[in-house]
């Protein structure tokens, strides 16, 4: 089955790799923006979306560096329990907090470094410390709560954020209620985390106020994206790397990710 070329998100060049590891043997059909769908590589932990359906089993596509797809087999497996309905809510509570210190590994592997003079019992020599002021988690109210406290067992001394959003269920636009985050944002690395990216609002809107304030070193962190929300994200902050532990199929119509856990917050808190 022949795909299409692919969506020109920051450029043309995701459509010339694309387009040239399947070339086109038909003419290619209208674009269809509402259908976005996923497709895994599964050499290295990369994800792309694409604007037709491309089934994972038939095709492995090119992927833009900054989508990363955390394909551990711990989070897999973690992530498959908490799918399921009748999971219970004080283990998909752990499970989200094991996953998202797995999560947090991968989204600070590259981290900025110097070295200091320290005396081991046997010697004197220079080991690496992180460099720079503390990185600063910022969760998106309420179930970016929920991915916080992995991430804090990882690295404790990080400062903490809070974007509080809701998303209106009629016009699914966020609107925001609370804001409060550390100083000198410009100088530190800002992690922003929220379980679900499914339409992208809440996570466009929460770091565009992060901007707004001066941060410019941010990472977005999730633990499932759909393919409309990368799009939607992409296009507003191309700059910003994503990290999630998967890409599901789709949205459905009330805005939520197919096929999805539900609705984290509530499975968090048992207010479902």
């Amino acid at each position: 089955m022949p795909a299409s070329a692919g969506m020109t998100t920051g450029g043309s060049a995701f459509a010339d790799v694309f387009t040239a590891s399947y070339p086109r043997t038909t003419a290619p059909p209208e674009p269809k923006p509402e259908i976005v769908t996923a497709s895994f590589n599964a050499v290295r932990l990369r994800a792309v979306y694409a604007p037709e359906f491309v089934k994972r089993s038939e095709r492995t596509l090119p992927v833009p560096d900054n989508i990363t797809v955390v394909d551990h087999p711990l989070i897999r497996h973690k992530l498959t329990a908490m799918r399921r309905s009748d999971t219970p809510t004080a283990l998909f509570r752990q499970l989200l907090r094991e996953t998202s210190l797995l999560l947090a590994y991968e989204a600070t592997r590259n981290l900025p470094m110097t070295e200091e003079e320290i005396e081991t019992p046997l010697a004197t020599i220079k080991a690496p410390v992180l460099e720079g002021k503390k990185l600063c988690f910022v969760a998106i109210l309420r179930a970016g709560i929920g991915l916080l406290d992995g991430m804090l067992d990882l690295v404790p001394n990080a400062r903490v954020g809070h974007v509080g959003l809701y998303r209106d269920p009629e016009t699914l636009v966020p609107v925001e209620y609370y804001f409060k985050v550390p100083g000198a944002l410009d100088d530190r690395l800002l992690i922003v985390v929220d379980p679900m990216l499914a339409t992208g609002n809440s996570a466009v809107a929460a770091v565009s106020r992060l901007k707004d304030h001066g941060a410019q070193n941010l990472r977005f962190v999730c633990l499932l994206a759909a393919p409309e929300g990368l799009q939607t994200f992409q296009e507003t902050h191309a700059d910003v790397p994503i990290f999630t532990a998967a890409i599901d199929d789709r949205l459905n119509d009330h805005g939520y990710i197919v096929p999805g856990l539900g609705d984290a917050g509530d499975r968090m808190y048992g207010t479902k």
